[in-house]
């Protein structure tokens, strides 16, 4: 089929690519997009050279797929347009994620809500993905009351500027700044920016992705999001209180049957799930199982992904794929 990768020349889009051909996605025609002065240049694409087009040149070759990653004006701006030609969309970026008409899809989680009228559907933030795809079968089997996240996040989940401002400082060279603060050897408490209630944004897309994904209101959630000076994936500190009482064993069982998670839990010989061990793979990786000894029925765990992975290009891809298998395409 025609593929669409709104954004390929990004950080993001060029992960696009490479998930796209690692799993043998079924692309008989590659349409790679990007900015007007993008337009012109190349990508490659399994061996193959594509010249980058416009959004309008792509939407009049008609893909039946398009994988929006270029922002959420681009994706405002966009999308729709592709959607009116018949073109599936599946958008990367924050533009539609909390639109109650559109869908929030994490395959092994909530896959089942897409039909082939979703024209424009929404990838979650890349901390919500990983940490949803650990919370979905511990809350059908002991159904969760309250989460309490700290994250620490890779600075790939900011950009390409973000990863330079980190080398160069740790390289003492000056240089443009994605941040308000040095990043190297420092902790920076803020991933976007400060709402009224002294949330961040991606605080609150945490919040309120993680009740809609998993289909319940009911579910209190509250984040505190942290950039750190790594590279690799974003790893995440994660404290769930259930209405039911659990095993540990159990709950090790269910989570090493649940489709998409690996868990990595020998604490007494240093085993646990890290950035560097997640990176350029798509698991979301989960240890540090323990329970929480100050109040009942509450555990703690420790999930690490790779953001541009699994937090963004492999979960858009698998959409595509579970829409491709299910016949809901064109």
């Amino acid at each position: 089929m025609k593929v669409a990768v709104v954004g390929a020349t990004g950080l993001v889009g060029s992960v696009m690519l490479k998930v796209l051909a690692e799993r043998n996605f079924p692309v008989t025609e590659l349409i790679p997009v990007a900015s007007e002065k993008s337009v012109g240049k190349e990508v490659e694409f399994k061996g193959k050279k594509y010249k980058v087009v416009s959004a309008d040149q792509a939407i009049a070759l008609k893909p039946e797929v398009a994988l929006f990653s270029a922002g959420g004006g681009t994706s405002l701006e966009q999308a729709p347009k592709f959607a009116e030609a018949g073109i599936t969309v599946i958008d990367n970026s924050s533009a539609w994620r909390m639109d109650p008409t559109k869908k929030l899809v994490v395959p092994e989680v909530n896959a089942n809500v897409l039909t082939s009228e979703d024209k424009i559907i929404a990838n979650p933030n890349c901390s919500t993905i990983q940490m949803v795809v650990v919370l979905k079968p511990l809350h059908e089997k002991y159904k969760i009351k309250r989460v309490v996240v700290s994250t620490y996040q890779s600075v790939t989940g900011t950009g390409v500027k973000a990863v330079e401002q980190l080398m160069n400082e740790r390289n003492g060279i000056e240089g443009p700044k994605a941040y308000a603060h040095e990043i190297d050897l420092n902790v920076i408490p803020q991933i976007d920016v400060f709402q009224d209630n002294g949330y961040t944004k991606e605080e609150m897309k945490m919040i309120k992705e993680t009740n809609k994904i998993m289909g319940d209101d009911s579910i209190k959630v509250t984040a505190t999001t942290v950039r750190i000076p790594v590279m690799g994936g974003h790893s995440e500190a994660v404290n769930i209180e259930f209405e039911n009482d659990f095993d540990l064993a159990e709950v090790r069982s269910i989570l090493e049957q649940q489709e998409g998670v690996v868990v990595v839990d020998d604490p007494a010989n240093a085993v646990y799930p890290m950035p560097k061990d997640a990176h350029e793979k798509d698991e979301v990786f989960v240890g540090r199982i323990r329970r929480d000894e100050s109040q009942p029925k509450t555990i703690n765990l420790w999930i690490v992904a790779d953001n541009l992975r699994k937090g963004a290009a492999t979960n858009a891809v698998q959409i595509a794929e579970y829409l491709q298998k299910q016949g809901l395409l064109g």
